[in-house]
Parts: structure tokens; C-alpha cells; sequence
């Protein structure tokens, strides 16, 4: 059960304060740097500002190599909400944006801004909230993001995310503990700016409304504790309070214990138990935000150390190199063996890896220690189990396992025995006889831990993608296959339907349409009438018997013809005579019958040839039947039915007729009774018999045939075979009977 905040309160008006379990009494060594005030360094040829100097993810880059740009203006922009910007610390020219070293324990580097100063130091234009409490809270915690403000106590952790807790918060502590020996940058910053740091104390105030303010400090500054009474002494809900020297009473969750008696929850913040922790150094950058429009852009840092000539606190743009600074206090090379520089105070510091690397918001103190003056590590030995680990602890842990687990990556092990709960203080290594770093092991072990849970969570992304993309795929199979399947219903559903339906309506009379259509176009051509049959049966019959007449008006009588001449050509010209004039008969019965049953006659064009009136009589009767047979066809069929190209071939077919026609009459009329010929030889009777039974043998062979055949089944050439063969055969008797006679 938490103690009541009245209870709480009135222990801490009665200076009866708790305190926690552990914690040591080094040597604080302060005095070297605390008895000059803040002093300013001078600016680098070149500041190199890291992208990201906080708690969180780095901002976006809003500036190019290249660009110029003027002192307080924002490089990065806050997109996101554990994002907080960078600004120029001075005007001046961006030269590089590249990978740089950086301050962290492992040296590697990580993407920075070059800045080169111009030395005008030119600001840009600063919007202030003088009377903040006009502004709603929201409006404060935006000018607080976006100047840039970090944790400046070491942690690092965005303001402006802080000041937006949901939760009822009771106590607003303000830290100016300064635990670590050595560092004394706090300590300066409320001795000579106490006032500032009660202005963002009261924007603090008027952003959470807590119940009371606590300044805490360490009983060893008592200047700082009188200045910070002073300054506060006209609000009564602001207490500010002396509290134990004990390392590491700066700590956030020791110091919360010491003056609540409330302890933070594993894995929970301050504000789960009703209380806000903020650093001396965050209030003093908040007060300069809101007040003067300005970002943070540097702070005091505390150069310390035996090596030191001029230990003190300097105000120190952010991005100035270390070396840097180191040569404006007096370095002094000469008094260590090795070249060492510590980031950090003696306990929680680190050991640079490169003197280039620059200053950053969470940099308080560069410890430069002479040779001797800290206890070494480099002297390792194995653990004694002595237990002084553990009685220091203040997070009550058990180093010593954790120690074991830790160096053996036995990761599950240090997870069981709380490692993320230990404050890397470094009490447990101070006191380690056989000079173990444990917290190096400790550092080591959680880095390694959470490298694995970002794979972790990595992996267990992708397989959420995974399976969402194979329940994907799955889906959509399932949805084509189901619309396959109702399509295939859909189908055979259509299958056994009835033809009464909308659908099978339409393709009914779609096909009955097509079905009459090609019935009329066979009907024009195929089918025909009684009466068209009769007539071309009686016109298949007169024209046989034109073809017999001619032929015998054509060959001379028996007994009138006389052989008069014995020369073969005249009798070879009669017979060729006869012969073309039977063939020409043929084809035009042959043509007569292709017309006839292909079409019927059309309507007389204008222009065409005039048929002979026996012509005439025999192909009426069909056109009328054709057009008694069109009319109601056309009235009930549209006009595709009956298009201009089946009236052009009508009209080609009855051409063809006539002309066959003529052309049949113009054969016989040459053929029927040859002129002879001036001395041309008179045949004798037999051959003339012999060759008028060829002649009719061939037109009597062609009539039934080419009435029966199609001409493909009968060509021409076949016909002329057969003639040449009867020729041949009458030319052989006449050269018989002649030899007879010659041997008579």
C-alpha cells in the first residue's frame, strides 16, 4: 500500500525522508570543477550534429549539402512522435551529410550534419509564449517538440512525451541530485540560473497540474539548494528539499523512493504511482523555448579530471568536437600513459574510442583522469562470490547471477533474474574486489537481448504477412472455384431449362430466324414448281430435238453424196466440220441445264441483251414463278434475305443462258450445210455414213451425259479424246478400202 500523498507530504515539510536499499559512497571529487562559474567555449571550425541525439527515431532531413543556414533553424523535421528535431547551433554553410562516429560505447557511426560556421551567428526568427498561460497545453508541448528538447539528466527521453501523460499526477519532482562524483554541471546551472529553472518549473506546472512541486537536490550543494529556495520561495506548493548523499540517488526510481516511499512497478514508469520526474537542465532548456524562442541548441557541459588544466563548466554548442573542447581547457597529455577519455561521470560513464566524436544533449561531463586517479578494470580476476554486489544493489538484484548468465549468453537466465531492471549505476562493479566490469557484461548482455527481439519481431511479421498472404491465396481460391462451380450449375441449369425462359426465348427465335433464312435462300435456288419442272423438261426436250435435226440437215444424204476427189484434207475439214458443230450442241444443252437448275430467271435489266421470242416463251413462265414465289417470302424475311448480290447472279445466269443460246444457233447455222469448197473432193458414201455415225454417236452420248454429269465429271478434253478416237477409226477404213482397190 502506497503512502498517502498528505502523509508524504508532511514527512518531507518534517525532512523525515526514506531512502532506498544499496547504493555506496565514493569519493564525489566535485570541488575540481565547481568553483569557477560556467564559461563559454569558442566555436569549431566544423560541428558535426548526429541526426538522432535522443531516445527514439531520428527526424527527417529537411536540409542539402550545400544549403545555407542561420542559427536555431531546424535541419530535421518531428514527423513522428518519438521524433524530435536538430537545429543549427550558429549560421552558417552545410558541407556534408554523411556516417560520422558518434558518442556510444561501441563507437560505430551513424548519419550526421556538417556544419561550417560563417561567424555571423545570425538567428532566425524566434516566436516566444512570454504569457504562457494564455497558450492551451497543447499549443506549449508543440514549441517544446519543436525546439528539440530531450532527458538532459543522461537518459535522453523526449519532453514534450512526458508532458502529455493521461495519468493523475500528484508530485512534479524536479532533479537536481547530481549523484555521480565529478560532474557538476547541474550543481552551476541552479547556482547562476535558478530563475530560469523555476520558469519551466511553472510551464511544467501549468502542463501537468500536479498537486506539488519537489526540487530535489543533494545535501552536498547547499548553494544550490539556497538558490533554488530563493527563487521559489513565493509558491507554496513548490518544496524544495535536501536529500541523502548516497550514489546513485539520482537515480529516477531511487529517487521517487527516497521522497514518496512509492516504488515504480517492474517494467512501469513514475507516472503509474502519480509522479512526473524532470532534470535542472531540462527545466532551464524548457524555460529557454518559451520564453525566448530558443531551441536547444547547447548546454553546459563539465570537463574534469587530474589531466585537466582548466577543470570547470562550459557552455558548449552541440556537434563541438571533443577534442575540441579538450584543447580550450588545457588538456594535458603528459600526465596519462594512455590517451583516456570518459563521456559520463566516473561510475556510469563510457571510455571514447575516438577524441572526434561531438558533443551531444545528453552529454553532462568529459572526464579526463590522470594516471592513478580512478581504480583501473584492466586487472580482471575470477569471482570469489563474495556477495558485496548484491548488498549494494539498489534495484536488489543479484549481480553475481547475472554476471554468470550474462557472460555465458545464456540470455533466458539474465531475463528470469530481471536484468533490464538494473540501472547500469555501476555500485556493484565499484565494489567488486576481483575489478570485474559487471556493467559491461550487463551492457553487452542487453544489447544482445534486444538485437534478438527485434529479429523476433521481425520474424513474427513476416510471418503474419505470410499467412495473411497464404489466407489470401487460399480465399481466392475457394471464391474461383465457387464461381466456377455456379457456373457450371449456372450451365447446366440452362441445359434442362425450358425454352420458356427470357434467354432460351431469344436464342429460339434467333435460330428459327437463321433456319428460314437459309430454307428461302435454298428455296430460290433448289427448290422449284410443277410448272418450272415441266418447262424445263419440255425445254430439255426441244432442245434435243433442234441438236438431232441440225445434225441430220448437217450430214448428206447416203445416196446422193459422190466421192468426186480422194484428197484427205477436204474430207479431214468435213468431219471437223461435223464434229465442232455436235460438241457446240453439247455445251449448250449443258449450259442450258446449269442455269436452269441453279437460278431463276430474273427481271429483265436495262441494257441487257434482247432474247429470241422462242427464248423468251420457255424462261416467262419461270420468272413469274420466281416472283410469285418471292413476293410473300419477302414480305415476311427483312431485306437481307434477298440482297443486291443474289439479283446480280440471277440477272449473270440469264446472260449466260442467252448467250449459250446464241452461240449454239450461230455453230449450227455454220455447220448444218457447208460450202464446198472449189475442187474439193466429194466422199464416197460409206465414209460419209462412217462419219455421220460418229457425229451421232458423240451427240448422243454427250445429251445424257452432260443432262446427268456436272461439267467438273465431263470436261472438254474428255470429249475431244473420244472424237479424235472416232476420227482415227474412220480414217483407218478409208485406208483399208483403198488398199483393197489398189490390190484389185
Amino acid at each position: 500500500m502506497h503512502p498517502s500523498f498528505e502523509n508524504i507530504v508532511e514527512k518531507i515539510a518534517a525532512g523525515k525522508l526514506e531512502t532506498f536499499p544499496g547504493g555506496v559512497h565514493p569519493e564525489d571529487r566535485k570541488s575540481l570543477s565547481n568553483q569557477q562559474p560556467i564559461a563559454r567555449i569558442s566555436l569549431p571550425a566544423l560541428l558535426t550534429l548526429p541526426v538522432r541525439q535522443h531516445i527514439g527515431t531520428e527526424g527527417k532531413l529537411v536540409v542539402n549539402v550545400g544549403d545555407k543556414v542561420l542559427k536555431g533553424q531546424p535541419l530535421t523535421h518531428s514527423g513522428h512522435p518519438f521524433a524530435i528535431p536538430i537545429h543549427a547551433p550558429t549560421s552558417g554553410e552545410i558541407v556534408a551529410i554523411e556516417p560520422h562516429v558518434t558518442a556510444h560505447p561501441s563507437g560505430l557511426s551513424e548519419l550526421c550534419v556538417s556544419l561550417r560556421p560563417d561567424g555571423e551567428d545570425k538567428w532566425i526568427q524566434r516566436q516566444t509564449f512570454r504569457n504562457f498561460t494564455d497558450y492551451s497545453p497543447a499549443k506549449l508541448v508543440e514549441a517544446i517538440c519543436n525546439a528539440g528538447i530531450s532527458g538532459m539528466g543522461g537518459a535522453g527521453f523526449p519532453t514534450h512525451i512526458k508532458t502529455t501523460s493521461s495519468k493523475k499526477i500528484e508530485f512534479l519532482v524536479i532533479n537536481g541530485a547530481e549523484c555521480e562524483p565529478y560532474i557538476t554541471a547541474d550543481d552551476r546551472l541552479m547556482r547562476e540560473h535558478a530563475w530560469q529553472i523555476r520558469q519551466g518549473i511553472d510551464v511544467l506546472h501549468h502542463l501537468v497540474s500536479p498537486k506539488k512541486v519537489v526540487v530535489a537536490i543533494e545535501d552536498n550543494k547547499p548553494e544550490a539548494i539556497d538558490a533554488m529556495r530563493i527563487a521559489c520561495q513565493d509558491k507554496d506548493n513548490i518544496l524544495v528539499v535536501g536529500v541523502e548523499t548516497k550514489y546513485p540517488a539520482g537515480g529516477e526510481k531511487q529517487l521517487l523512493q527516497i521522497l514518496t516511499g512509492r516504488e515504480v512497478p517492474r517494467d512501469g514508469l513514475p507516472a503509474d504511482v502519480g509522479v512526473l520526474m524532470f532534470n535542472v537542465g531540462t527545466c532551464f532548456a524548457i524555460a529557454d523555448a518559451i520564453f525566448q524562442g530558443k531551441p536547444l541548441i547547447e548546454r553546459v557541459v563539465t570537463v574534469t579530471g587530474e589531466a585537466v588544466d582548466k577543470p570547470g563548466n562550459y557552455w558548449t554548442a552541440l556537434g563541438t568536437p571533443v577534442n575540441h573542447l579538450l584543447g580550450q581547457t588545457g588538456y594535458n597529455a603528459r600526465k596519462q600513459k594512455q590517451p583516456q577519455v570518459i563521456m559520463g561521470g566516473p561510475m556510469m560513464g563510457f571510455t571514447l574510442n575516438d577524441a572526434a566524436v561531438p558533443v551531444v544533449k545528453i552529454t553532462n561531463c568529459l572526464l579526463v583522469p590522470a594516471d592513478n586517479e580512478l581504480k583501473q578494470s584492466d586487472n580482471e580476476t575470477a569471482c570469489i562470490r563474495c556477495g558485496a554486489c548484491s548488498d549494494v544493489c539498489p534495484a536488489t538484484l543479484l549481480p553475481q547471477q547475472l554476471f554468470w548468465h550474462a557472460k555465458a549468453k545464456e540470455y533466458d537466465k539474465t531475463e528470469e533474474y530481471n536484468l533490464f531492471d538494473c540501472i547500469e549505476c555501476g555500485a556493484c562493479a565499484y565494489v567488486c574486489p576481483s575489478e570485474i566490469p559487471l556493467v559491461h557484461y550487463y551492457r553487452q548482455a542487453k544489447a544482445d537481448i534486444r538485437i534478438q527481439r527485434d529479429e523476433k519481431v521481425k520474424s513474427e511479421k513476416a510471418k503474419e504477412r505470410f499467412e495473411a498472404r497464404k489466407a489470401r491465396l487460399e480465399r481466392e481460391k475457394i471464391e474461383r472455384e465457387a464461381k466456377h462451380q455456379q457456373a457450371k450449375e449456372a450451365r447446366e441449369r440452362a441445359a434442362k431449362a425450358p425454352a420458356t425462359e427470357p434467354k432460351d426465348k431469344v436464342a429460339a427465335a434467333l435460330a428459327r430466324a437463321k433456319a428460314k433464312k437459309a430454307v428461302a435462300q435454298q428455296s430460290d435456288t433448289a427448290e422449284s414448281d410443277p410448272r418450272m419442272n415441266v418447262a424445263d423438261e419440255s425445254k430439255s426436250q426441244a432442245v434435243d430435238a433442234i441438236a438431232r435435226a441440225k445434225a441430220k440437215q448437217a450430214a448428206p444424204a447416203p445416196d446422193s453424196a459422190t466421192l468426186t476427189d480422194d484428197t484427205p484434207e477436204n474430207a479431214d475439214a468435213a468431219r471437223r466440220a461435223r464434229v465442232a458443230a455436235a460438241v457446240a450442241r453439247a455445251k449448250a444443252k449443258k449450259a442450258n441445264q446449269a442455269n436452269d437448275t441453279a437460278s431463276a430467271t430474273p427481271e429483265q435489266q436495262p441494257g441487257a441483251p434482247t432474247l429470241q421470242a422462242a427464248d423468251n416463251n420457255e424462261t416467262q413462265p419461270v420468272d413469274d414463278d420466281v416472283a410469285k414465289k418471292s413476293a410473300p417470302t419477302d414480305a415476311a424475311e427483312s431485306s437481307n434475305r434477298q440482297s443486291d448480290d443474289e439479283k446480280k447472279r440471277r440477272i449473270a445466269a440469264a446472260v449466260a443462258r442467252a448467250k449459250a443460246k446464241k452461240a449454239s444457233q450461230a455453230n449450227d447455222a455454220a455447220s448444218a450445210a457447208p460450202e464446198q469448197q472449189p475442187g474439193a473432193p466429194t466422199l464416197q458414201a460409206a465414209d460419209n455414213n462412217e462419219t455421220q455415225t460418229v457425229g451421232d454417236d458423240v451427240a448422243k452420248k454427250s445429251a445424257p451425259v452432260d443432262a446427268a454429269e456436272s461439267s467438273d465429271r465431263q470436261s472438254d478434253d474428255e470429249k475431244k479424246r473420244r472424237i479424235a478416237a472416232a476420227v482415227a477409226r474412220a480414217k483407218a477404213k478409208k485406208q483399208a478400202r483403198k488398199n483393197e482397190e489398189n490390190n484389185n
